[in-house]
């Protein structure tokens, strides 16, 4: 099996660590772990557990905790894997075989479209619309969906667009899933990190195929505790537990301990409430940007992430812009090539809002200069 280069992860990985100003991450500035369990005694507690194996789908404690979050969830529907990008892959090779039609929301991040096609699939794009404030042409489903379709993969709230489908949408997905018996596979890691406090709807109950994905790392700014999980239905959960068996096989005894402590109601709004606050005082800074540079970008406020979106005007190479940004101006943010839209970029506003402002300082000179360029040229 050949594996498609995962373009976004290797630049990252690369790059986030040699640059002055970093603004390509997803999430918000992450927890210390004294920030989490901020009780010493209990802290303490957690780090005297001997580090043996945990049970390899999760710990009942934090299973049951997950389970809260779905409605009619228990820990039999719940699998714990290392990070929601683990959850993605297992669900996606357990149910993709070769010659399957896969139904893609595009832009997206782009684990699970490559690995459909790596597995032998075919990957149709269901496109998010600019004009439709990122949301779907619910007109294109009965096109794309049909009976070659083995899964329907979403990402709600969505990563680049920042984007929550409504209610019509969703039920309009669902119904055209069900009507063939496609899977509906929903990345939810963004769910709870929205704008407003109202937590998104999830796919979770509306169908007996759908599995829903998310993790620590977006919403509640714990991307270092790998801690993800899917829920689906029981017999489901099962087949995928086998799966996880011959991938991580548990994740640590310290992260699921960390994690229970992340989702316990009151510690869990604590973490939710930061992640809002940081949302709402890091945005206007970056809008107040775009706005200024209306000339230059196209933009749609995002509902939900600490991400924002924005169309380069002109239809401009927004992979060169990156490289450039990069060289020149010390400056990591991510291209849309990367992404799956051409001609886009993705802003992340989560950190630093002094550092976010530098960076726009930078990104305010290189625009500049290329001002001089062109009218030189």
């Amino acid at each position: 099996m050949q594996i498609q280069p995962f373009e976004l992860e290797r630049w990252q990985s690369v790059w986030e660590n040699k640059v002055e100003f970093n603004i390509s991450e997803s999430g918000v500035h992450p927890l210390t772990t004294s920030e989490l369990v901020p009780d010493a005694a209990v802290l303490q507690k957690i780090l005297d557990v001997p580090q043996y194996y945990p049970q390899t789908n999760g710990g009942e404690e934090l299973r049951s905790r997950i389970a809260e979050l779905y409605p009619g969830a228990t820990p039999e529907n719940v699998l714990v894997t290392c990070g929601g990008s683990e959850a993605n892959f297992i669900s996606t090779w357990a149910l993709v075989e070769p010659g399957d039609e896969v139904v893609f929301m595009m832009p997206n991040y782009m684990q699970i479209a490559g690995l459909a096609r790596s597995f032998g699939a075919t990957v149709k794009p269901l496109w998010l619309r600019e004009e439709l404030q990122w949301g779907i042409d619910i007109s294109e489903l009965p096109r794309l969906i049909g009976p070659k379709t083995k899964l329907v993969a979403i990402c709600n709230p969505s990563n680049p667009t920042g984007s929550v489908l409504r209610k019509e949408e969703r039920q309009a997905i669902v119904a055209a899933a069900e009507k063939v018996g496609a899977w509906i596979l929903a990345d939810e890691v963004y769910r709870g990190a929205e704008f407003d406090g109202a937590t998104t709807a999830s796919f979770w109950g509306g169908y007996d195929r759908i599995l829903c994905t998310a993790g620590l790392s977006k919403a509640y700014g714990l991307p270092g505790v790998r801690t993800g999980w899917v829920i689906g239905a029981p017999k489901m959960v099962e087949r995928l537990w086998g799966y996880h068996d011959y991938t991580s096989i548990a994740p640590t005894m310290l992260t699921d301990r960390l994690a229970s402590v992340a989702l316990e109601p009151k510690r869990r709004a604590w973490i939710l409430n930061r992640t809002r606050e940081i949302l709402v005082r890091n945005y206007p800074a970056l809008r107040a940007w775009l706005e200024n540079h209306a000339d230059s970008f196209s933009h749609v406020p995002p509902k939900a992430g600490a991400i924002a979106w924005a169309g380069l005007r002109g239809g401009r190479n927004s992979a060169q812009m990156a490289e450039d940004l990069r060289e020149k101006k010390d400056v990591l943010l991510v291209a849309g090539e990367q992404l799956g839209m051409p001609s886009f970029v993705r802003f992340g506003f989560g950190g630093d809002v002094e550092h976010l402002q530098k960076a726009l300082g930078r990104i305010d000179e290189w625009l500049q200069e290329n001002r001089v360029r062109s009218h030189a040229r």
